[in-house]
Parts: C-alpha cells; structure tokens; sequence
C-alpha cells in the first residue's frame, strides 16, 4: 500500500513501487561523495603538526612510490607484476597527494568500464574470432616454414 511517505521511489504507470537499489545507484552516490569530500593526507597527527616532518614525509612517499613504479615500469620488459607495481606505487602516491588520487580514481573506473566492455557478448565473441583467425594464420605461417625448411632452425643454417 502506497502511503505517500517513501522517498527514493519510482512509480511505474500501473502504479507499482520498486525501490532503486542497484549496484550502480549505489557506485555513482559513493562516487559523488568522493568528489566532494577534498582529499587528506594520511600521515599521522604528530607529523601533521609540524609542517617541515609533514614536508619531509611527502617527499618520502612521494620517493617510494617513484621507486615502485619504476620497477613496474621496468617489469613490463622483465618479468614481473609490471601493471600490479605501478598501480600500487599510484596508490602509494594517493595516501599525499590529491592528484594522485584523482588519477588512480579515473584509472579505476577506466578499468571497471574495460571490464564491462569485455563482458558484452559482441565483443566477446569479436575477441574469439580475432583469436581464432590469428592462431590459424600463425599455424599456418608455421606448417608452411616446416613444410618448405623442416625443421631447422634459421640459426643453425650449415652452408654459411
């Protein structure tokens, strides 16, 4: 029964009453807070207080987090995490700085929109056939070199 009194109510036009309560209802108003809320550093009181041990902390975090992500960086081309170290020094630089902050929020949200773009059943069946398509011609390229060479290797010629 439909007393008037529910706020955050739709009313579809049989008259019915469903409350909104989706995860993306919920996502955009914890979003919302967050871009009003100013960002604050998440160094202890006794180093807030005096502002030359604050400096001195910023540019400590602000160190280790350039560390971490240069070894990100350089785990792209090595093995490693590469992607994992970089976010975490990101997030690292997000504990002082609001501009870190800003950029880790975007990249999180970039990367929740990747993910749902990947979920899409179009694009997911586009990404198979891609796969698909692309295994065929590597196996392809590769039966050919067997088959014209065998298999030797382009190093190990003899007559050279």
């Amino acid at each position: 029964m439909n007393t008037g009194s529910n706020r955050g109510t739709n009313e579809s036009a049989t008259g019915d009453t469903t409350t909104e309560t989706t995860a993306e209802t919920a996502a955009q108003a914890a979003a919302e807070t967050e871009e009003e809320t100013p960002h604050v550093s998440k160094a202890p009181a006794f180093i807030k207080a005096r502002k030359s041990l604050h400096l001195s902390w910023q540019v400590g975090v602000f160190v280790v987090g350039l560390a971490v992500i240069a070894a990100g960086v350089a785990m792209l081309v090595l093995p490693g995490p590469g992607w994992v170290a970089i976010f975490a020094g990101l997030a690292i630089w997000a504990t002082e700085f609001a501009w870190a902050h800003l950029v880790l929020r975007w990249t999180k949200r970039k990367v929740t929109e990747a993910a749902q773009k990947a979920l899409d059943p179009k694009v997911r069946r586009r990404n198979i056939i891609l796969t698909t398509t692309g295994l065929v011609i590597a196996g392809a390229l590769i039966g050919f070199y067997l088959w014209k060479y065998g298999l030797v290797l382009p190093w190990d010629l003899k007559d050279q």
